[in-house]
This record gives C-alpha cells, structure tokens and sequence, in this order.
C-alpha cells in the first residue's frame, strides 16, 4: 500500500556551536530572510522554527521590520515557533530552569501570535521522563523526540502518558540539498522511508523533516518534491505540511506502544554521554546561577516587590542561552565557551545584586536570618561582617565594601570604606519556613575529633590508614585514566584501568568547636592533588574540597568511591527527583569497543544534576556535589569525574565513537590546563537522608 509522506520544512538551529554566536546570527539573517520571503510568495506551505523562540528574537533584533510579517503569517499557521525559548539539555537543567524556559518561551510566542505548541526535543543528547510532566504543567499535549530511544519504541507512542513521536532516522534530512539527479534523490530517500517504516511500524503515514543544522530551503524545494514523487509514486508520495498535520492523522495509533522511563538507549542513536564530564567548569557555574536565580526570585515573591520581574526573566534569558545543549554540554568552540563564561558571570551579577538590595531595602542588616526553603532549617550556616564579632568563630577574612553601602543609592564608596570583611560560622537551630529570626551564637559542646590522621564526630569518621584514605569504612580514592576521546566521549585506553593516588601527607588547618578542617596531599607520578576536608560539629555530612593544577592533557581524573558489593543501582537526581536506573557492574566499555561505522559504545556512565545515592544493603552513601554531572559504574567502584581534559570537539579517531558527530576543531580550553576545583558532600543513609543532605548544602538562607 502506498503510503503518505508529511514533510516539514525545518532548520535546526544552535545559537553557538562549531562558530560563534554573531557569525551563526549573520548565517541566521540569509536563512531565514529566504524562509520568509518564500512563505509570503507561497512557495511553501510552511515553516517550523526548531521550537523555539530564541533563534526569532536574534534575528528581529537586527530585523525589527519584519516583525509585522512575521506575525501574520504565525496567525495564518504558516510559521510555527516555540514552545522553548531555547534547545536545552534536559539532563543539566533542573526543573525550575526547564519550566522557566517553556515559560518565557510561550509567553514570547504568544506575543507573536502562536498558540499551538509541541514539545519539540529533535536533538537534545536522550530525553529525561520529567520533563512530560513539566510540559504537561504548561499545556502541551505532544512531543517529538530523537535520541536515546530503544530499537522496540515505534514512530508513534505514549510517553509517560504523552502522544510522542520518535523521529526514526532523526531531524538531519539534507537530501533536497545534495548536487545529484532526482532519481539518485528518490533512491536516497526510498532507503530512509523504508527504514522508518521497518523499524517504526508505520502503516498509513510517516512523518519525515526536511532540513538539518542551520541549513537554508532549496528554493525549487515543491518542483523538486513534485519530480521525486515520479519516481516514488508505486510506494510514496510526499506533501509538504507541518509536524501538527501529522499528529491530527495518527491521533489514535499513540496508544498502540507506551514507555515510561527516561530514554538513554544509545544503541539506534549517539547519546554522547561524555559531555556530561567535559568542561566542568562551566556545569559549576551552571548549578550556581541555577540556584542563586531561584533563591533570587523567592526573595523577590517573599517581598512582593514585583519591580524585579523584568531582571528575573532578563537573567533567565541569559542563564537559558547557556543551557541551549551545545554550550552547557561543553561540546563547541573555546571561543563559545568564553562567551559562556561572560553570560555566566552577568547571571550571578543579577542574582546577587537582587538578593542585595532587597536585604538593604528590607532591613535584613546581617544581624537576621531569613528562611527562604520549605523546611525548618537546622544546621550550621556562614556570614560575612564588616564588623568584629568575637561570640562568633571567624572562618577567614578579605578586604572590600560593605554591601549595604554598594547598595544605598544615597551613598558612594569611598577609599576610607574599604576595609576588613569578616567571615564567620554561627549555628543556627529550628528557623521556620519563610521567616526571619535575630541571628544568635548558640553554644552546644562540639563533638569534633581531629589528628593529622582523621578528621571525626559523632556520625563521621574520615581517616588515612597505610596512604590511603576511608570514610568509615569505605574506601575513597582519585584514579587517572587515559583519554583518548573528545567533547562528546570518553575514549578509553583498551588496557587502561587507572592509576590510583596515594596520600603523600596531612595537615591540619583547623579545629575550631564549630568546624575542623583535613588538609590531605595526594600523589601520582606527575602531580598533587590537595583535598580540604571539613567537618562540622554534629553533622552527618562531610565537605570535600579539590584544587590542583593540571599539567596534562587527555585523561580523565575521577573521585572514586569503592562499594562492599558490585553496584547494580544508583539513584541520582533529575529534575528536583531521584530517579532509579539499573547497571550491568560487570560491563567493561574496554573490551566492548566498536569495529563498524556508525556505532557509539555502549556504556556504564549516566548524567545527574545535584547528587546520587547507592543502594548497598551493607552501606549506602550519598553525594551532593556543585557541578559535578556525570557518573560511572564498574564492579563495585562508582567513578565521578572531577576533570576531563580533552583537545578537540569531535575526534574523529575516537575509540568509542566511530562516526564524528561534530567537526575535528582543536580546543585548547578544553584541556582544562591550569588551576582547577572540584567541590562535594559525603554522607551515609537513605533517600530522605538524601533531601535533607540537599537542602542543608543549597540551603535558601538570606543573612
């Protein structure tokens, strides 16, 4: 039976990737002054802007005329934008930064006049299951997916519980494009549609995109669909339409297969799950926007002072643009990610300038506390005085002006203003939610222990015992691998297991009632490794801090913590959730390498957000980390990359990945040569161990 072929008419777009922002906006401007002026002469039915909105408000900063056209053909459902207002990573973007992104994407959307919307996820690197709730939360009903779906999932299904469409053989369909004949066209284009149709079940329709990355319309496009039809027409014929033409056709085939999991399946589709680890810089900067926004919004509802609406969504804008997936996932230029950087360091400029001045307009003079979370907090917190406080123990001190002051409108600093600015631990006990208590010592005898040889209290107990290093009893350590892989993936050495560091000595830097502090030097072959380890008194949580510089290129350096028994499953935070996946601990990714084109290795390495948790019937541990997004299961040692340094974008020697999958660009950068950190929270129990945990490191206390 013949079988109808809807064609939509796309362009996928990276705002930055292999070039930089301004030269992809240059190339933006010819593509889609073409679309344009293509849709208003009719010679094309329809246009679908990649589901999001950011790409059309680039191109109306430098082409404010066209704004009027633009709108009138969204209203006459010949242009279709949003509902994102950027392609981000679904795996490091948490859920408030996820319906922050739907939500200023319709609202810029509907501004345009466009009120029908898909959850159109066509090249993100697998697909988290939180996120149908979230868009479900704004209205949306269907979603388009790619990568990470198994073999088994068919064109059309139910994803947790939302009618999806599996783009079979991808987004990527530059046929139309090629110098060749029609007839090689056609041939070409029999061979995808026969594979759709095999491996997507399809019966009367199939659902096919025309277009790819940053790619302009052939102008003869309808001749050339008419001709290729010629040759098609015994087995398919193709109309031109829209992703919503064929969602009206298949409206009840949805029901016919469902899957209720996160898709991660790299076996039909590249997943690239090593850019989770690369440039780990920028996911710290990532995580900490994400969070000093929120806590920067909270402040602002807490106060219902609304003049700040407009700086929120400005520093979301900015922060989003960063989550776009080929910046946050560290796979694009050095050039790119600098600019990241600059983005970066404006969103905590806005977030941190908020928090300050409404702390000045609302008399929050660094003598309360204001609970911002939606629990009682307990704990110990820190605070900076330009006053001298000695019912207070002084964590350390700098010099600069007082906030209070940068913040008077009535004021200027002067020279004579800038002066000592203390840092000080207090404890503070049972601060209700959303309310403001007067900061005060409270003294309760510590419980903390420390030698040169451990660091304790009455839950912990760090030690070094014959170099090397256990908390309680499980066994913590740094192991160095060879790299031989790129932005995307790690490329394992096929003998190489790592090599481990040892403890060269010990310090101990503090051991105050309230915190201690282990200084611990690790060693290898070619460097040191210094690891500050603070305790405070009574809790059940330890902090690890990393720095080191890195000399080397190509390896991979990871915090691995060594489990009693072979880890099968790890909890691991997605989208403000612990979500459960299962591993093969016996997996071993070196000897498993492909031979064949076009085949990414299968692996043991998955991607979380703010922490993990094990599941060991004789010890489970739990780690909150700040910026460390990728993890790693062999056997009984569970791997989190604090750096990986690698030279290229897409290496086309790469051992895991036998097929590029983006350009051979050098980056130095991502060599992550020089001063590097890595900054994480150790603790034993359960899951609500593990929320605790989180709330205690990201905790939404104004001073």
């Amino acid at each position: 039976m013949k079988k109808h072929v809807i064609a939509y008419l796309h362009t996928h777009w990276d705002r930055e990737w292999y070039r930089e922002f301004e030269i992809f906006r240059m190339r933006l401007l010819r593509v889609f002054d073409n679309v344009l002026d293509m849709l208003t002469k009719n010679q094309i039915p329809s246009f679908y802007f990649d589901g999001q909105v950011s790409a059309l408000e680039d191109y109306l900063e430098m082409r404010p005329e066209k704004r009027e056209t633009i709108e009138n053909l969204i209203r006459r459902k010949k242009l279709f934008i949003g509902p994102f207002y950027c392609l981000v990573d679904e795996f490091l973007t948490d859920k408030k930064c996820f319906a922050k992104n739907l939500e200023i994407g319709i609202k810029k959307a509907q501004q345009y006049g466009c009120n029908d919307f898909i959850g159109y996820l066509a090249d993100t690197f697998g697909h988290s299951q939180n996120v149908v709730d979230v868009m479900r939360d704004y209205g949306i009903d269907k979603c388009m997916v790619w990568r990470g779906c198994p073999k088994e999932i068919p064109s059309d299904f139910k994803w947790c519980g939302m009618d999806t469409v599996n783009l079979i053989r991808g987004y990527f369909h530059d046929e139309f494009s090629i110098k060749t004949t029609i007839e090689e066209k056609a041939k070409i284009l029999k061979r995808e549609f026969d594979l759709i149709v095999k491996n997507g079940k399809n019966e009367n329709y199939i659902l096919f995109p025309i277009g790819a990355d940053h790619l302009g319309i052939e102008t003869d496009i309808a001749e050339q669909i008419k001709n290729v039809n010629e040759f098609l027409k015994d087995d398919y014929f193709i109309t031109l339409g829209s992703p919503f033409d064929y969602f009206k056709c298949q409206e009840n085939n949805f029901k016919n297969f469902r899957f209720n999991d996160e898709l991660r399946d790299n076996s039909q589709t590249f997943t690239l799950q090593g850019c989770y680890s690369s440039r780990l810089d920028l996911k710290r900067f990532n995580v900490e926007c994400s969070y000093k926004l929120d806590l920067a919004e909270r402040m602002k509802d807490y106060f219902r002072d609304n003049r700040y609406n407009t700086l929120i969504e400005h520093g979301y804008k900015l922060l989003i643009q960063n989550q776009a997936h080929d910046s946050i996932c560290g796979c694009s230029t050095d050039e790119v990610h600098q600019e990241n950087k600059i983005r970066y360091k404006k969103v905590l400029q806005v977030a941190n300038g908020i928090i300050d001045e409404l702390k000045f307009k609302n008399g929050l003079d660094g003598n309360k506390i204001l609970n911002l979370s939606s629990q009682t907090f307990t704990g110990n917190i820190e605070f900076e005085s330009t006053e001298e406080r000695n019912d207070f123990e002084e964590v350390s001190k700098k010099y600069g002006f007082d906030k209070f002051l940068l913040a008077d409108t009535q004021r200027i600093p002067i020279t004579e203003d800038y002066t000592v600015i203390h840092s000080y631990i207090t404890r503070v006990e049972n601060v209700e939610s959303n309310d403001v208590e007067y900061l005060m010592p409270i003294f309760r005898p510590s419980d903390l222990s420390i030698t040169e040889n451990y660091l304790k209290n009455s839950y912990l107990n760090l030690k070094i015992k014959d170099k090397e290093l256990y908390l309680n009893e499980t066994k913590l350590s740094l192991v160095d691998f060879v790299d031989l892989g790129d932005s995307y993936n790690f490329g394992p050495k096929d003998d190489d297991y790592g090599k481990e560091y040892k403890v060269l000595k010990t310090k101990v830097v503090s051991s105050d009632k309230l915190r201690s502090i282990l200084r611990i030097d690790f060693e290898n072959s070619w460097d040191i490794i210094t690891l500050f380890a603070a305790l405070d008194a009574h809790s059940r949580y330890i902090k690890f801090y990393f720095e080191w510089e890195n000399t080397r290129k190509n390896h991979l350096l990871c915090f691995n913590v060594q489990m009693v028994n072979p880890i099968k499953t790890v909890f691991s935070e997605d989208m403000n959730t612990l979500i459960k996946r299962e591993f093969n601990p016996e997996y071993d990714i070196r000897v498993n390498l492909p031979k064949e084109k076009g085949i990414e290795a299968k692996n043991n390495t998955a991607p979380m957000q703010r922490g993990l948790l094990t599941d060991d019937d004789d010890n489970n541990i739990g780690i909150i980390t700040k910026g460390l997004t990728q993890y790693e299961v062999f056997k009984n040692n569970l791997y989190i990359p604090i750096l990986r340094a690698t030279g290229q974008i897409s290496n086309p020697k790469n051992p895991a990945r036998t097929t590029p999958a983006g350009p051979p660009i050098e980056t130095f950068d991502s060599q992550m040569i020089g001063q590097n950190c890595a900054e994480m929270y150790l603790f034993f129990g359960n899951e609500n161990d593990f929320f605790d945990t989180l709330n205690q490191v990201y905790n939404y206390i104004v001073i």
